[in-house]
């Protein structure tokens, strides 16, 4: 069986915030929408906090320092939000 390997990971070249999510273009063209609720830092801060974003790593993260939150590629490309918040107990 043949696997599809990636030369390199993809990276993150741009971010953008509606009102309620974020959007991060890679530069393999994809474009992942992340609801801000997955990351409350991002979810609490103001539209200017937000907007003052930075690539880290050459573009495998992203980092916002007036907020102390970066978050990578990776994790988004595999659905974790921010690990830090509070889980709802199943009863």
């Amino acid at each position: 069986m043949r696997t599809l390997r990636l030369e390199s990971e993809p990276l993150a070249v741009d971010v953008a915030f509606s009102s309620d999510a974020f959007c991060v273009t890679l530069n393999d063209g994809r474009e992942l929408s992340i609801p801000l609720a997955w990351f409350p830092r991002l979810l609490h801060g103001s539209r200017e906090q937000r907007e003052q974003w930075e690539l880290i790593g050459g573009g495998e993260g992203l980092h916002w320092e007036a907020l102390d939150e970066d978050i990578s590629v990776a994790g988004l490309l595999a659905g974790r939000g921010d690990q830090t918040r509070r889980r709802e107990s199943v009863a």
